[in-house]
């Protein structure tokens, strides 16, 4: 309804263009497709690939046919339509063709499918609207305040711009597709869902949902374009040096004066404050833990490589990447209490990182200018404050991991009476 007041396509209608347009993700729409996929056999999942595979060749050929481009002419990938059409194949399937305990769990895993597809297109949703609904940004505080963190996306904009187009592309596309990292480590924790005929209590794809879900909202209440935008010539094909504030970034760190709101145009969105990618890369640190070795790999360098290129392109400040890991810990914590019980450790937890939270956002609309002007009280006191919520974080889900069982000790042989 939203979207519409301004004119724009709400992300429901996106999603059902898909079914037919070239879709603007192909790969997602393959890794809801597997997400689908965890609940069916082995014989039905090679079916379901074919299927989802042969429908994409008609679709494509026809296009090429009939000269049909996406929703925006040419724009989309050439694939990803069929995955889209057998998930929701299946959802008929389970209405059609199944009955009670297998309804469920087949309608479950279709759900599961669509919600990382709509949460995708919700989430992108909501970005045109905040560049459409909040003409002025904050950028002017968040960099005054990222002065007490010594200008982290200044320092990695010069590292990165130094590696050349390989660190580039490399940490580009760890960018872009850290939705399908998820897809994989998902797809781990949900294993044995088609064995088991349930779904585990809380896995990746839960939290990954909820972030999307909250995150947009504080978008609104904090808007924040990023360096790039605001210090540079943009980036995506929006902002310019015509809306920046000065043309600064990455080389010279912007100078301590008085902050204020800037008006900037109404196609960037406001997406800063948190960083919702450095948000998701610890949520997949966090669920890759328990993983094998090359899982836990994986997720350490998804995690170090997204918070390389959220500064070091210039889409988010110091401070948001502080704000990240916090709101991604608080929800996790949250989440997981719902289903091991609201005691008093995980109470604390969670009200300790949204008061720091709610502190941090003030502070840097408030004190920029104190911050910046004390950078060795200031810096310090974020990071430890950031530190304490992680430390508290492992004690109160600590205590929620199963213990170890010792290994069933084998009896001595005794020897036989003469």
């Amino acid at each position: 309804m939203t979207a519409r007041r301004y004119g724009l396509p709400g992300p429901l209608t996106n999603q059902v263009a898909e079914l037919v347009y070239r879709p603007k993700s192909g790969a997602l729409l393959y890794a809801g497709l597997a997400l689908t996929l965890v609940v069916l056999t082995w014989r039905q999942r090679f079916i379901a690939v074919g299927a989802a595979i042969g429908i994409d060749v008609v679709l494509a050929l026809t296009r090429w046919a009939f000269d049909i481009g996406g929703v925006g002419g040419t724009e989309g990938r050439a694939f990803g339509n069929g995955a889209l059409w057998v998930v929701l194949g299946c959802g008929v399937i389970a209405v059609t063709r199944r009955t009670g305990q297998e309804r469920t769990l087949l309608l479950k895993g279709v759900g599961l499918g669509l919600l990382l597809v709509a949460g995708r297109k919700t989430g992108d949703t909501w970005l045109l609207i905040t560049s459409k609904s909040r003409p002025l940004v904050l950028d002017p505080y968040v960099a005054t305040a990222d002065h007490a963190l010594g200008n982290p996306s200044w320092v990695a904009g010069r590292i990165v711009a130094a590696t050349g187009p390989v660190g580039s592309h490399v940490l580009d596309a760890v960018y872009g597709q850290l939705a399908v990292a998820a897809v994989v480590v998902a797809l781990y924790q949900l294993r044995n869902v088609a064995a088991e005929r349930r779904f585990p209590a809380h896995h990746l794809v839960r939290t990954f949902l909820v972030i999307g879900l909250l995150g947009p909202a504080i978008y609104m209440i904090y808007p924040v374009v990023g360096p790039v935008f605001a210090y540079g010539t943009g980036a995506f094909g929006t902002g310019s040096a015509h809306w920046a504030v000065a043309e600064l970034w990455p080389h010279t760190p912007p100078p301590i004066g008085s902050p204020h709101p800037v008006i900037y145009d109404a196609i960037t969105p406001r997406n800063c404050m948190p960083s919702l990618h450095t948000a998701w890369a610890t949520a997949i640190f966090i669920h890759s833990r328990r993983a094998p070795r090359f899982l836990r790999f994986a997720g350490t360098f998804w995690l170090l490589a997204t918070l390389t290129a959220t500064l070091g392109f210039g889409y988010h400040y110091g401070i948001d990447l502080v704000a990240g890991v916090v709101f991604t810990l608080t929800i996790e914590t949250a989440l997981r209490a719902l289903d091991h019980g609201w005691d008093r450790p995980a109470v604390r937890q969670v009200a300790c990182g949204a008061a720091f939270f709610t502190a941090l956002l003030l502070s840097v609309r408030f004190m920029p200018v104190e911050m910046a002007h004390h950078p060795w009280t200031a810096g310090p006191l974020v990071l430890l404050a950031t530190a304490a919520v992680i430390y508290g974080y492992i004690r109160t889900t600590a205590r929620w991991e199963p213990s170890p069982v010792p290994p069933a000790s084998r009896p001595e042989p005794q020897l036989e009476p003469a």
